[in-house]
């Protein structure tokens, strides 16, 4: 299976590139549009400002490609929330796969942000992206700022109120969380990925 992970020189790729060792796939960290548009999976990931993220992937022509993708792509934390229309985070413009606007998560006394650290899996729906995951299971989330709810939610998180932590709809899926770093929950959601049919 050829999977492409998009090279923007933000984030932690290493470690997603590693998980997806574990799994048996050797993917390949490429910025190369011809080879990102021919792969059979395609995972964004990142960490950072998605206005930065934004004007890197239109630099390196990769807009157009992500945007017509026909089979499953991933989003990873920032890369779920470049899914979507646009974000807050410096009045972004996002790739428009899914509907609707991210905004900053809404910090508290209590809850800090950014949020760091192991959040519950709530109200989760079946999707062959959560096989196998159950309902109060933990993931690893670093973020501050949150997709909106909608008709794409698979699952919600909560950290000071309730946030989307994996979306999805027909090929475009996403995780709030870090699955490279949510240990077995994080490898069955990878697992899961690769194994989906098209």
């Amino acid at each position: 299976m050829s999977v492409a992970v998009v090279k923007l020189g933000i984030g932690n790729t290493a470690s997603v590139l590693f998980a997806l060792e574990r799994l048996g796939v050797r993917a390949r960290l490429t910025d190369d549009a011809r080879e990102i548009a021919e792969s059979e999976r395609v995972i964004l990931p990142g960490v950072g400002a998605a206005a930065h993220a934004m004007a890197l992937l239109e630099q390196k022509g990769l807009r157009g490609v992500l945007a017509c993708f026909t089979r499953p792509m991933l989003g990873i934390c920032l890369g779920q929330q470049l899914l979507f229309d646009a974000s807050d985070e410096g009045d972004a413009r996002g790739l428009g796969l899914l509907k609707g606007r991210v905004t900053r998560l809404a910090a508290t006394p209590r809850s800090p942000a950014p949020h760091m650290g192991w959040s519950k899996l709530l109200s989760l729906r079946p999707h062959a992206l959560l096989e196998g995951v159950r309902e109060g299971d933990y993931a690893y989330f670093v973020h501050s700022f949150v997709c909106p709810e909608s008709d794409a939610t698979l699952a919600d998180a909560e950290y000071g109120a309730r946030f989307p932590a994996t979306v999805g709809q027909g090929n475009i899926m996403g995780c709030q969380f870090h699955p490279e770093r949510s240990g077995s929950v994080g490898a069955r959601v990878l697992g899961n990925f690769l194994a989906l049919p098209w």
